[in-house]
């Protein structure tokens, strides 16, 4: 959105690196014992079937139509002298932190419902991050909210539920996306969601009571933060468990999954970030030499064979 011209290397077609996969564009809604159905009218067989549909999201379909959309709010930040975020995650920071490096003249505000920014990660690093921002003369209102049903893109006044009133030229809804499980309430999968709609898995990240279904990512209901390299770690997981069955090997010798310690990274700007470690937080160039350069984005790209 800063950098529209960042986005030809990160939207990236599955053709161009699964190159003997059939890719179906379509939206899953049912499963059975051994077929996905599609919204297009579809019914793919499956012998094994991995879930991971992570969180929702309303973007485009096509690489063309994203492209013109990081454009268009690229247009919008370029053409404001002032700039609302609501939502205080890793999303509102991390974008509040580019404006404020890439246009240091215009006004952003952040407005967070909850106590402290990043509430993923622990106090110290919310403090640290809140710190950042206001050294940027970024505006933080914290514990208060706006009423998403009355934004609008004319609109320039904006009330929060504190009862501030903020003037903006444009605004950017950062929240939370609900993860996307609701389908699956009407599948065979229905018995295997806990009561936020996360799907329940075995060490092995299998589907609990399914021995050819697995799950992996956001949609998980395994206790860790919810990040792309953990998604990674899972794939890695369930490839490797994937070819030992398709191999014939029995479940005992299927690879487990291991959380590990939890560490977190938010870009701030493009050279400084914020690291979290179990023991150590670190704030400034040092995290954002290890991703605020290209937000591993050539990394993914030579690890899928393409060009850096």
């Amino acid at each position: 959105m800063v950098e529209p011209s960042f986005a030809e290397r990160s939207l990236i077609y599955h053709k161009d690196y699964l190159k003997d996969a059939t890719i179906v564009t379509s939206s899953a809604v049912n499963i059975t014992e051994d077929a996905v159905l599609t919204a297009d009218g579809q019914s793919l067989p499956y012998d094994y079937l991995v879930i991971a549909t992570g969180h929702a999201f309303t973007t485009p379909v096509s690489r063309a139509e994203r492209l013109k959309e990081f454009q268009r709010d690229n247009a919008k930040i370029e053409s404001s002298e002032s700039v609302l975020i609501i939502g205080g995650g890793p999303t509102g920071v991390e974008l509040a932190a580019e404006i404020a490096v890439d246009y240091p003249g215009k006004k952003v505000t952040l407005v967070h419902r909850g106590p402290r920014l990043l509430e993923f990660m622990g106090e110290k690093a919310s403090k640290k991050c809140l710190d950042w921002l206001t050294s940027k003369k970024v505006e933080v209102l914290l514990q208060q909210s706006v009423n998403l049903g009355t934004l609008s893109d004319t609109e320039k006044v904006y009330k929060t539920s504190g009862g501030e009133t903020i003037t903006a030229d444009c605004h950017f809804v950062c929240i939370t996306r609900p993860l996307s499980s609701s389908w699956l309430h009407d599948t065979i999968l229905k018995e295997s969601l806990d009561s936020k709609g996360r799907v329940m898995v075995e060490k092995d990240l299998r589907v609990k009571g399914y021995n050819n279904i697995f799950a992996v990512g956001d949609i998980t209901d395994i206790p860790e933060i919810k990040q792309a390299y953990i998604a990674h770690k899972h794939a890695l997981v369930v490839a490797k468990n994937l070819k030992l069955l398709i191999n014939g090997l029995p479940n005992s010798k299927l690879t487990t999954y291991n959380p590990g310690y939890p560490i977190a990274l938010v870009c701030l700007g493009r050279k400084e970030g914020l690291l979290q470690f179990p023991l150590l937080t670190l704030c400034g160039w040092l995290p954002g030499k290890i991703k605020s350069g290209d937000v591993f984005v050539g990394k993914t790209r030579k690890e899928m064979g393409l060009n850096g």
